[in-house]
């Protein structure tokens, strides 16, 4: 019977560990694990619920503060009786009780203007952890690309090996008929030889790019790591249809960029109207009620009896006038001054960065459209210059050198054509998050 479950627990481990190494992470795998393990976004959504504690703190300013306290002391010797406020020489045990309430009716404005900043604050770490969330998508999604195009080279050169393999034994034909000579056949080899290292160097790339994606999700087990291959088509451009000035403008309701310059400008605002409001004088109501009992108590009272009888209640207002700090609130307005100018200016350069990057974004994702369509034709140029190569080759009007040089070309052409491909599409995907399409949302 052991040795029955052992087998089975044997088999379940092998299946659990084939079904591991076999796992082959899509795209959208790679988003949603990087979004909920990364460490940066975690910090800003700890940040964002440090700012609801803030928000609840700056609510709570409003409520009436309550306290309540109680003392049982027993004394010996000479001490005041809590009942009779009289020195006593005795041993006595007393006990003392008090409620006392607070509110505060008018500070400046300063908790009304400190719940406002505690919003705005929210706001403002809401909008950093999406920001952090695009920034992770849009890393992960960069990386997987890499790893995409990195594959797609190393496929180009072992198709371009193949056909060489095809070609080295025709060209050993016609060199044993005599047709070619000897030389022809030592070129091909040489050919052979270097793309069987930039095989090894396309592989290696491969797996430094799969080791930096894994980097970026946290994963360590480098070296079952992998990603699905499909074939990515590449999307239709109808962004770059759309006028620039279309594009700039949907980019400033949208980034994330402009919208924490524009809240960091609100709190500094707040800051100002917060510090302004230690000049003004400050109001404040209180209330309390207290009572007390002793066990010596000449009119022999119980405990009930002399808790009703002993009570007192106590109630006004507070008022503190400010008249000299040290010059400390009129610095702190000043301070506070400057960082509502320094804001604006940030808010002012984060808006003139934005239309910048934007039209960077489209210039770009143009440039990288041109590039990718004159690569397709150069492309189907260069497979037709080396069919026209191997047919002469073939009937011994070419040397090996010029046909290598020819089938070098093409391979050239094609791996262009791969990079082209990928750098569109990832530039059109940028460009499409300047429109306001989240990151979340865009398909590849």
């Amino acid at each position: 019977m052991k040795i029955k479950t052992l087998i089975l627990l044997v088999t379940i481990l092998s299946f659990s560990q084939g079904q591991s190494q076999d796992k082959k992470w899509t795209l959208q795998e790679c988003v949603e694990y990087a979004l909920e393990n990364n460490i940066t976004i975690k910090q800003s959504e700890l940040n964002v619920e440090n700012a609801s504690i803030d928000k609840l703190e700056a609510i709570g300013n409003f409520v009436p503060s309550l306290s309540g306290s109680g003392t049982l002391s027993s004394n010996t010797g000479a001490n005041i009786n809590p009942v009779t406020n009289a020195f006593e020489t005795n041993t006595f045990t007393s006990f003392t009780t008090s409620v006392n309430m607070g509110v505060n009716l008018f500070d400046g404005l300063r908790n009304l203007r400190q719940l406002q900043r505690a919003r705005i604050n929210k706001v403002l770490n809401q909008y950093n952890l999406a920001q952090s969330k695009d920034d992770i998508i849009l890393l992960v999604a960069n990386s997987y690309l890499q790893v995409l195009l990195n594959k797609e080279s190393l496929k180009v050169i072992e198709k371009q090996h193949e056909i060489t393999i095809e070609q080295l034994k025709r060209t050993k034909e016609l060199v044993d008929a005599g047709v070619l000579p000897q030389g022809d056949l030592l070129e091909i080899e040489a050919t052979s030889a270097d793309e069987l290292t930039r095989i090894v160097q396309a592989e290696n790339a491969v797996q430094i790019s799969l080791i930096s994606l894994a980097q970026n999700l946290l994963i360590k087990d480098y070296e079952i790591f992998d990603i699905a291959e499909q074939e990515y088509l590449v999307p239709t451009a109808e962004i770059l249809e759309k006028p620039i000035n279309e594009i700039v403008n949907k980019a400033r309701q949208s980034r994330y960029e402009v919208q924490i310059a524009e809240q960091n400008t609100l709190i500094a605002k707040k800051d100002l109207q917060i510090s302004r409001g230690s000049y003004y004088p400050t109001l404040s109501a209180f209330f309390g009620y207290n009572t007390r009992w002793a066990d010596n108590d000449f009119l022999n009272r119980g405990f009930t009896e002399q808790l009703y009888e002993n009570d007192g209640f106590s109630y006004g207002l507070q008022l503190n006038v400010p008249i000299l700090n040290g010059f400390a609130s009129r610095s702190q307005v000043k301070r506070n001054k400057i960082n509502v100018e320094r804001t604006a200016f940030q808010l002012e350069q984060a808006q003139l960065d934005l239309d910048s990057n934007v039209y960077q974004a489209y210039l770009d994702a143009k440039a990288s459209a041109e590039a990718y369509e004159a690569a397709q034709v150069s492309v189907k140029a260069q497979e037709r210059a080396y069919d026209y190569a191997k047919d002469r080759y073939d009937v011994g009007l070419t040397n090996a050198f010029d046909f290598s040089q020819s089938k070098f070309r093409l391979e050239n052409a094609q791996s262009q054509e791969v990079q082209n491909k990928f750098d569109y599409i990832f530039k059109l995907k940028v460009l499409e998050l300047y429109f306001g399409i989240r990151i979340a949302n865009i398909k590849l």
